[in-house]
């Protein structure tokens, strides 16, 4: 193909070809969300390179690129003792952060050996060895203040304690550079004796609960029976205030009465204590 192009363009086209060449050696590109921090004999500069392209000094300079986006760290293995003096068997964390663009040139100048380079794309992390230094730090701190017993409840929490207290480290050291956006607690391994131990309480708190509900159901039904004999009590004195000596004496009278209507004797026995009913004298029926 080259030799058709020769044949074809002639010399014009062999000067195009070895300027391209050239041109590739002396020039590079830094990718959308990147910038370039370049290092000429040995001094770094404090401008960064933005993307696009940019012009390479073949054994003067040389240019790294830095991610300016979000970047994801695993830190692993770790074995922190929690508050009652067991250490976790394994505790692994990732954390979420990103450095701004603008700043990158003077971390590079102030933490050259934190920085690494991730294999994959060959783009270097800003001040990654400080942060996982510090992420290190702040997990044996956070939960030394929680129980083994309770560690795996307060996961959430104590992954927010470490991304405050790494925001807070970030910011006191470099204003303004960081912004760590989460913490993640991706396992958490304890003792076996603790596993153990840790479902025993979830068994006898959800006994407890149990219990409580039971109690509760108890304690409304009784409400419920004091409330209808509390009801039943208002009535009877209701009743009772209202049966007056005069009323009781008035309703004995016609019940009297009628008892006598109904029979063919004239003769009617009152009751002692209801001396003072009327006597009541009906004529047989039929006299």
């Amino acid at each position: 193909m080259l030799k058709n192009i020769l044949t074809r363009f002639g010399g014009a086209a062999l000067v195009l070809i070895v300027l391209a060449v050239a041109f590739a050696g002396v020039a590079g590109t830094i990718g959308s969300g990147n910038v370039g921090v370049r290092t000429t004999l040995g001094v770094i500069s404090p401008d960064e390179v933005t993307p696009g392209v940019y012009v390479k000094w073949p054994f003067i300079s040389t240019v790294r690129e830095f991610t300016a986006k979000e970047i994801a760290i695993d830190v692993q293995d770790l074995t922190p003792k929690a508050r009652d003096n067991l250490s976790l068997k394994d505790m692994d964390i990732s954390i979420y952060y990103r450095a701004e663009a603008e700043k990158i040139a003077e971390l590079q100048s102030k933490y050259a050996n934190q920085s690494a380079r991730d294999e994959g794309s060959g783009i270097w992390l800003p001040a990654q060895g400080l942060v996982v230094r510090l992420v290190r730090n702040a997990a044996y701190e956070e939960v030394a203040r929680v129980d083994s017993l309770v560690m795996h409840t307060k996961r959430d929490d104590i992954a927010e304690a470490i991304r405050k207290s790494v925001q807070a480290e970030l910011e006191h050291n470099d204003p303004g550079v960081f912004q760590v956006t989460r913490v993640v607690i991706r396992a958490v391994v304890t003792d076996p004796s603790i596993e153990e131990s840790i479902r025993a309480a979830v068994a006898n708190q959800k006994k407890l609960e149990a219990m409580a509900i039971q109690t509760e159901i108890a304690k409304k039904e009784a409400d419920i029976r004091v409330t209808e004999a509390e009801g039943i009590a208002r009535a009877n004195r209701i009743i009772a205030d209202s049966l007056t000596r005069e009323y009781l004496q008035h309703e004995a009278n016609l019940a009297l009465l009628k008892f006598a209507e109904k029979g063919n004797t004239n003769t009617v026995v009152v009751p002692a204590n209801m001396s003072a009913a009327p006597l009541i004298s009906i004529p047989a029926k039929g006299n």
